[in-house]
């Protein structure tokens, strides 16, 4: 299987980890040998409910026995994507009253890009240096890192880039300005948490020109850092929010969320200005949905920052320089690349998931299911403890 997994799948680096998968179960993931890794990755933040949860995998067999793919998205009314964008709405500030629901976290950054420059009728776009918002070309022209976009140019015009948490950039907002779009936490670059109300004063910047706020949240969302999205955390809302990766619970989605008046934008001049043919899948959506549900009516959201207390109390080392991130978004920081490569494949050997950052070749990331228990998170540092000790 290994062999044609490198001959027939295309891959994205020379060194994929290359795990033989068998099953997966709660925060497990096991190989074809019977060898189990704790996982904390959960799918790059995807899995939010842990793997084979019940409560998902129940919701998706319900549906598969109703009907799958029926009409691209907005046509028929089905109840699935209909609750879900309906419960998101429920939990959201008024401003953001409708959902148009995609495949991906990066369509959902095409979409609200598309949006802002519809409603404002400008182009220029502003976006953080070393940020991540997918990996379409248009998505890929709003992530500042000149390294991976050189080779794809040229991209997007009229962008510009911002230094994030720097006050004094934004001056660089201006009534040229269509839309600024920022993670509530920049992910690939090491999981950077806005500076106190630095997201808040970028959005009174926004109205004072004139432009839009673009918030993601497709890995900070859902949950994560013990809101259903971060920017509640920070005291003020944005025009857009686009979602992704931890609602689905382990299937594909992607959204992007703003006002009911923006969107009806996109219903004319031109007509079909966004259109999908899997967005709002149903089957997708009962997973979301069940996610969802779970998220907002267990108690995993209170939980996630005791676990965090946790996890920082554990992870206490001479080469852990710091402990980045929020919630179970949480990055550590060694003193060099080939350290933090070694804690990764040496607790791959030891039976532990951990996974690299785009941008930050220091960091470790961990980002485990929320449904991880303390037993299971003290097993993990244990290991993480045991493999620096010998590094």
């Amino acid at each position: 299987m290994k062999k044609d997994f490198l001959k027939y799948q295309a891959q994205t680096t020379n060194t994929p980890l290359a795990l033989e998968i068998s099953h997966a179960k709660g925060s497990y993931v096991y190989d074809i040998k019977g060898k189990k890794y704790l996982d904390f990755i959960a799918g790059v933040s995807a899995n939010t409910l842990g793997h084979s949860n019940p409560i998902i995998t129940n919701a998706i067999k319900k549906q598969v026995d109703k009907y799958l793919h029926v009409m691209v998205y907005g046509e028929f009314i089905q109840e699935q994507p209909v609750k879900l964008a309906k419960l998101l709405v429920d939990n959201l500030p008024k401003n953001l009253n409708q959902v148009y629901l995609v495949n991906s976290g990066t369509e959902a950054t095409e979409g609200a890009l598309k949006l802002a420059k519809r409603i404002t009728k400008r182009s220029e776009i502003i976006a953080a240096k070393n940020a991540y918002h997918g990996n379409t070309q248009g998505a890929m022209s709003v992530c500042g890192n000149e390294e991976q976009n050189r080779a794809f140019r040229p991209l997007l015009p009229n962008i510009k880039f911002i230094t994030f948490n720097n006050l004094e950039d934004l001056s660089k907002i201006t009534t040229k300005t269509a839309c600024v779009i920022l993670e509530t936490i920049q992910g690939g670059a090491g999981f950077i948490l806005p500076e106190v109300n630095y997201l808040k004063k970028v959005n009174e910047r926004c109205q004072e020109v004139g432009a839009l706020l673009i918030l993601d949240e497709i890995q900070s969302g859902i949950g994560r850092t013990g809101k259903l999205f971060e920017f509640q955390n920070q005291n003020m809302s944005p025009d857009i929010v686009i979602t992704g990766k931890g609602l689905g619970g382990g299937l594909p989605i992607g959204a992007f969320i703003a006002s009911d008046k923006m969107m009806q934008e996109l219903k004319e001049n031109p007509k079909l200005g966004h259109i999908t043919t899997f967005g709002g899948n149903p089957l997708i959506a009962s997973s979301a949905l069940a996610t969802l549900t779970e998220v907002l009516e267990s108690n995993l959201m209170q939980d996630v920052l005791e676990k965090e207390k946790l996890f920082r109390k554990l992870l206490v080392h001479s080469l852990i320089k710091e402990v980045r991130g929020k919630g179970l978004m949480l990055a550590l920081i060694l003193p060099n690349e080939e350290l933090a490569s070694k804690l990764i494949l040496k607790s791959l050997e030891n039976g532990l998931l951990l996974f690299w950052l785009l941008f930050e070749g220091k960091a470790v990331r961990i980002t485990p299911p929320l449904t991880i228990y303390d037993k299971e998170i003290k097993e993990g540092c244990e290991i993480i403890l045991s493999v620096l000790d010998g590094l």
